[in-house]
């Protein structure tokens, strides 16, 4: 009887345990589970907000010519040779030199683009790549301008600026949406060829004859390691 009576017991006392101990309990144990932590499932990212986007795109400049003008003027000049460098960075095949038709400089803008092919041709640009279009600018007001433009691959963000909720809504303790968004487009800004961001460049070939060469020296015992230039340090303590 006494035995019966331990054994009856020692569940009354479990029950009587406080309800907070066993809470308590069950959070330990659940943070033993380390696999039921999802790793980045916070919705927060800059990166996802305002994602940099590979697309065909437009680069355009425009040149106003005044009717009195008969040639270029030395800033447009050097906007013309900074182009023509930016159209062969990008690995375009044409560039459209675009004139006015209808205005009241459509004469003056057809001697200008004469100047605009020569400085094109002068840069290393071939005539087969270079397109003369006409656009209608009868209704435009002031001087129509001579447009420069090609396509190419572009890396670019949506605008910045966009302002959907309240900044001193931080009750959730988030970052406000135009975050990160300037961090974005300066990234995408640097990007030379847009196709990196698409996939791995292909691995060049090895050069043979230097291997050659290295290989002989470290069989011989001679020094491998390249001759330092003449501008670097060499501090002797």
């Amino acid at each position: 009887m006494p035995a019966r009576l331990g054994h009856t017991s020692r569940p009354r006392r479990l029950r009587r345990l406080p309800a907070g101990a066993v809470l308590a309990a069950a959070l330990l144990a659940g943070c033993a589970d380390r696999h039921s932590v999802d790793v980045g499932a916070v919705p927060d990212d800059y990166r996802t907000r305002h994602p940099i986007v590979v697309s065909e795109a437009e680069t355009a400049i425009e040149l106003p010519v005044v009717s009195s003008e008969h040639r270029l003027p030395e800033s447009a000049r050097a906007r013309v040779e900074e182009f023509a460098g930016r159209f062969k960075t990008a690995g375009a095949s044409v560039i459209r030199v675009m004139l006015p038709s209808g205005s009241l400089n459509e004469a003056a803008a057809g001697i200008a683009s004469k100047e605009v092919v020569t400085i094109l041709r002068r840069q290393g640009i071939a005539n087969d790549r270079i397109l003369l279009q006409p656009y209608e600018a009868g209704g435009l007001s002031g001087p129509a301008p001579i447009r420069l433009s090609f396509n190419a691959l572009a890396a670019r963000t949506a605008p910045c600026g966009r302002w959907p909720e309240d900044l001193g809504d931080t009750s959730e303790n988030k970052n406000y949406f135009n975050f990160g968004c300037a961090s974005q487009q300066n990234l995408a800004a640097q990007i030379v060829d847009p196709r990196d961001l698409l996939g791995p460049r292909a691995s060049t070939g090895i050069d043979a004859e230097r291997r050659t060469n290295m290989l002989d020296k470290y069989r011989t015992g001679a020094a491998t390691a390249s001759a330092k230039p003449p501008t670097d340090l060499d501090y002797d303590w």
